[in-house]
């Protein structure tokens, strides 16, 4: 149900100052997304040359296609932990500093998404904010949400009923402050059609002291309930619409933020992880770390943020890069993510103007860091300009813009010049229809019942291709995953038992989840790999059988006419295999668990039992939840691919009916010669063959 609200209140301070004036240095490292742009805009005008020249049916198409480029959005996902300055950085980059808290309530679990210079219609909310619904609610306060299951696993029922009852007073807080609005407001969306200071504040922010406070001016007041967050913003200094989405930090009592970030990261292209410079790579971190080894690397940068508190940037810094590449050259990609080094803090204090008000210790380590960071021309920038500059925002828009350019970018692009190039392949049939047509008065040898009969049983055929193909790579896939984790228990309960033989029933034992991580992760690779190859040969046949459809419906040859196949749908990360599993939690519930067993097949036995219980909900959603998705994607790309191909010999069909008197002023050209040579040069401008080249990211 949704809720919109019109609310009046003043914009924020920081909202109205920066679009008063838009400082020239914030164009840097926005090359990759302007070259992006370019090619975008290059070819807009292609598909208006198309439009120009195709009819009716074809600009309907072509205004579809248009409108898929202008809105071409991609999303970034932020995740670090709490005080990381993750909302500090995501403020600096969207231009407007203080516009989200970045002191939040320990409780709040909000995704906050900031969506940057994005196409909207007239009349369109500004601000739309998600609240839980009931089953996520009830699912904390009967199982003291994920940490409550892992302890309750581990036998700690003291540590899981004390979590209860933290959540059950947090739930009765909020209800209190809630009154009667409470049950009603679980599963709704609150929408306004103006952005205010307080707004933000009351749906993200903590804030305890509502007895004193206004009804509007409630700071907080939503924010127990609050799971996302969606803000529209002019951004002028960006050359492409982005979106900017702000996750919860990982260090959260019940974990319900760690599976909020999971899903975030599955819904996104790019992600960027923020640590902590003075407190890179702890133990929080490292559970970042694993997420990172969930997603290709070079959908990965990693930036080293608040390098302002450091004493010694280029001597720690150096230090802190080493530590990070040693920790993440254990994985088998052959080059790892980025990573880039800054302070969203400099980045702001550029923004407004207030570099003197910087710290000391702030001002002594950005002069430090200004002495050896290698930033071509920085040494002819005003000190706002270089302060931007060394604040590594440029850098990161760089590195990000890179990723969405060879990435979704590219896939967007390659996706509407190939429908666009088999337009152009329908319109060059048309125009030999045209030309045959007046030398004749019948072509086309097919009733369009039977044309319709014939579209079915190639639909039905690439339909039956699809599914046979997809229930031998998902049964595969689910076998490899069983057997991959069946082998990892194995091996774990050997060296359970191997422990016993060196150290005894007495010495606590632990193992690393890392290598069923890396099993899950390679079992996906191995299918998202072997998907490719397959949709791809069902495509290529599917569009095979469509060419050869031309030449049964029309008496003329289809030398002219081939069907290009649709790009391949992008998949989702397997990010739920970096979840938090038993094997991560240590300490006092490791030992609880320990000091219950007694003799070595109680350990064994229980501890078997341990692991398929815990890993058991990893195992669905990859075998079921995410080959659902995937199928559902893959039949989505077919259908679309067919419903245009059908539209594509309709339109020839019609060619093939229409008078003779109004055959040549049909292309807007009047000769054969004329019209080929046009389509020449719409398909040479498409250039398909340079997207063939791009391999398996484009």
């Amino acid at each position: 149900m949704k809720d919109v609200i019109e609310y009046a209140d003043d914009q924020t301070a920081a909202e109205a100052s920066t679009q008063a004036s838009w400082p020239a240095f914030m164009r840097q490292g926005l090359g990759p997304l302007q070259e992006l742009r370019g090619q975008i805009e290059e070819l807009q005008e292609t598909l208006a040359d198309i439009e120009a020249i195709g009819g009716t049916q074809v600009a309907k198409k072509i205004k579809r296609m248009t409108h898929e480029l202008n809105a071409f959005a991609p999303a970034i996902t932020f995740i670090g932990q709490v005080k990381s300055g993750k909302t500090t950085l995501v403020n600096t980059m969207s231009g407007r500093p203080g516009l989200l808290p970045a002191d939040v309530n320990p409780w709040t679990s909000v995704v906050t998404s900031l969506h940057l210079g994005h196409v909207r219609s007239e009349g369109a909310p500004v601000a739309t904010f998600s609240f839980f619904d009931e089953d996520e609610w009830d699912h904390l306060v009967k199982n003291g949400g994920r940490i409550g299951e892992l302890s309750a696993r581990t036998g700690a029922d003291k540590e899981a009923e004390r979590l209860r009852v933290q959540i059950a007073e947090m739930r009765e807080k909020t209800k209190e402050r809630l009154g009667r609005k409470f049950e009603l407001l679980l599963g709704q969306t609150h929408s306004y059609q103006t952005l205010a200071n307080d707004l933000i504040q009351r749906y993200v922010c903590l804030g305890d002291d509502f007895e004193i406070a206004s009804a509007k001016d409630r700071q907080g007041q939503f924010a127990d309930i609050t799971r996302s967050a969606e803000l529209y913003l002019d951004a002028p200094h960006l050359p492409l619409a982005v979106s900017l989405r702000d996750t919860p930090g990982m260090n959260d009592t019940f974990m319900m933020r760690e599976q909020i970030t999971i899903r975030s990261i599955r819904d996104s292209k790019i992600c960027c992880v923020v640590l902590s410079a003075h407190q890179a790579l702890n133990a929080v971190d490292m559970g970042l770390i694993r997420m990172i080894q969930s997603v290709k690397s070079r959908q990965v940068v990693i930036f080293v943020n608040r390098v302002d508190e450091l004493a010694n940037p280029q001597q720690q810094i150096s230090e802190i890069h080493e530590s990070l590449l040693n920790t993440l050259t254990n994985r088998d990609d052959s080059v790892g993510p980025q990573i880039i080094f800054g302070s969203g803090i400099w980045g702001e204090a550029a923004l407004n103007g207030t570099l003197d008000n910087l710290p000391e210790a702030s001002l002594a380590a950005l002069e430090d860091y200004s002495t050896y960071a290698e930033i071509p021309g920085i040494d002819q920038m005003d000190d706002r300009s270089a302060v931007w500059a060394l604040s590594g925002v440029p850098a990161l828009f760089d590195a990000l813009g890179e990723r969405i350019a060879e990435s979704s970018g590219c896939r967007a692009l390659s996706s509407v010049r190939r429908r666009a190039a088999n337009l152009v392949s329908g319109l060059r049939a048309s125009s030999s229809i045209v030309t045959i047509r007046a030398n004749s008065d019948k072509i086309q040898t097919m009733e369009n019942t039977q044309i319709e009969v014939l579209m079915s049983r190639i639909a039905n055929t690439a339909t039956e291709r699809l599914d046979t193909a997809l229930d031998e790579l998902f049964a595969g896939f689910g076998k490899r995953v069983d057997q991959a984790h069946a082998r990892y228990v194995e091996r774990a309960i050997a060296a359970l038992l191997q422990h016993f033989e060196n150290n005894g029933e007495d010495d606590v034992w632990s193992y690393s989840a890392d290598g069923l991580r890396m099993l899950m992760r390679t079992a996906y690779q191995v299918m998202r790999s072997r998907f490719t190859k397959q949709q791809t040969k069902v495509l290529e046949a599917t569009a095979a059988d469509l060419t050869t459809a031309y030449g049964q419906i029309f008496d003329v040859s289809a030398e002219n006419f081939s069907v290009e196949t649709p790009g391949l749908p992008d998949l989702p990360p397997p990010v739920t295999i970096a979840q938090m599993i038993i094997l991560d939690v240590k300490t006092s519930w490791w030992k609880s668990w320990w000091g219950q067993r007694k003799g070595w097949r109680a350990y064994s036995d229980g501890f078997r039992k341990l692991i398929e219980a815990e890993t058991s909900p990893m195992l669905h959603d990859l075998k079921v939840t995410q080959v659902d998705e995937i199928r559902a994607l893959a039949h989505a790309n077919l259908t679309e691919f067919l419903s245009e191909q059908r539209s594509v010999l309709a339109d020839i069909c019609v060619k093939a009916q229409i008078k003779t008197e109004d055959l040549h002023g049909l292309f807007g050209t009047t000769t054969q010669e004329e019209r080929e040579e046009l389509f020449d040069i719409l398909f040479e401008e498409l250039d398909i063959e340079k997207d063939d080249d791009m391999g398996d990211d484009a």
